[in-house]
C-alpha cells in the first residue's frame, strides 16, 4: 500500500495491510481440532477457506502438525476406513488445548497493546484526514 524510503539510512517500510494474519496458522488449526478431528487435507481445504490463513503451504501445514504430535499438543491415528489409501486423523490432546488457550491470551494482550497504540495515533492525528497523512 505505501513504500516508504528514507534517504540516507537506506532504511525502508513496506506498509501492506493485507488483512491476512501471518504467523497465526498454528492456533488456527488447533482451534480448528479442537471442533473435531480430521486429516490434513481436510485440515488444509479448511484453512484455505478462512481468509486469514488462505493459501497455507501443504509442507509447512504437515511439518506443523508433526512438530505438534512431537511436542505432545495433537496425537494422530490411521484412518483405514473408506475409500482410498489410509490416511493420517489428527486429534488435539489436554495439551493442545492448554497451548491454545495460551495463544489466545497471547492474542487478547496483543490486541489490548494494539488498542492503545491506535488510540495515542488517533488522538495525535485526529484533524489529518488521511489523504493529508499520505
Amino acid at each position: 500500500m505505501c513504500n516508504h524510503h528514507t534517504g540516507d539510512t537506506g532504511h525502508s517500510c513496506s506498509c501492506t495491510p493485507s488483512g491476512r494474519m501471518l504467523g497465526f496458522i498454528q492456533p488456527w488449526l488447533l482451534l480448528l481440532l479442537s471442533e473435531e478431528s480430521a486429516h490434513g487435507y481436510e485440515l488444509l481445504d479448511k484453512l484455505n477457506q478462512n481468509e486469514d490463513t488462505q493459501g497455507v503451504d501443504p509442507g509447512f501445514l504437515y511439518r506443523t502438525l508433526r512438530q505438534f504430535e512431537e511436542d505432545g499438543l495433537l496425537r494422530s491415528s490411521w484412518d483405514v476406513e473408506g475409500r482410498g489409501p489410509a490416511r493420517r486423523v489428527y486429534e488435539i490432546t489436554p495439551d493442545g488445548i492448554e497451548y491454545l488457550h495460551a495463544w489466545a491470551d497471547h492474542i487478547r494482550s496483543t490486541r489490548e497493546r494494539l488498542g492503545r497504540l491506535l488510540d495515542t495515533h488517533e488522538s495525535r492525528f485526529k484533524s489529518q484526514t488521511t489523504k493529508e497523512r499520505r
